[in-house]
């Protein structure tokens, strides 16, 4: 039991391990690649690529962070690495639905860092991309770029939230930001559903 808890816990701390092997093969530009609000019920999706530059101390999956810890290292992403954002309005994702609006998210977010990149490391999706790329299974719990990338895109998204919420009162997006809490599913009874929320979900039908 003692081995499976330090092991668990060694998951939450990503790793170079990947950049450090592939920059021995020769690729020197390497992009960690990752999605947030993929399962939420309302808002859009937001992909997150970096290029980390430096080594940085106390990289987490984003979802291990509280909102501030989230944001100062968000700011020392920004500061520090190549980063771009890939964003995806709901009215294409009602259109695309979410396999074809996640590789579009991708994309945007690869294409906003306006450097010629070597390798991509995604979480979880491969991106169909003609860049070589492997997707890594819990890559933003193992690796360091792509944990880097998915803070920088849930700050981003959290902040369209936020801002949303200030458009479109009821709902409260700011607090649950668009996932289907029991708060969201009760505004949802009351009010039905708005312009940004996304239809093809049965739950929403």
């Amino acid at each position: 039991m003692k081995i499976k808890s330090k092991f668990a816990k060694s998951l939450k701390v990503p790793k170079t391990h990947h950049e450090d092997f592939l920059k021995e093969k020769g690729f020197n530009i390497i992009c960690g690649l990752d999605e947030v609000g993929r399962g939420a019920w309302a808002g859009p999706l937001v992909a997150g690529a970096v290029i980390l530059n430096k080594r940085l101390y106390g990289l987490r999956d984003s979802k291990l962070l509280d909102s501030k810890r989230r944001e100062k290292l968000a700011r020392k992403i920004r500061r520090t690495s190549k980063w771009g954002i890939g964003e995806v309005t709901v009215f294409e994702l009602n259109k695309l639905k979410l396999t074809k609006a996640t590789q579009l998210a991708f994309g945007r977010a690869v294409r906003a860092l306006k450097t010629k990149v070597s390798y991509i490391l995604a979480d979880g999706f491969r991106f169909d991309s003609p860049i070589p790329c492997r997707a890594i299974k819990k890559g933003d719990m193992i690796c360091s770029s792509i944990a880097a990338a998915s803070i920088v895109a849930k700050v981003h998204r959290d902040k369209l939230m936020r801002k949303l919420d200030k458009e479109i009162k009821g709902y409260n997006f700011s607090s649950h930001k668009g996932y289907g809490t029991k708060e969201h599913q009760k505004a949802l009874k009351k009010l039905g559903p708005s312009n940004h929320h996304r239809l093809f979900y049965k739950s929403l039908k």
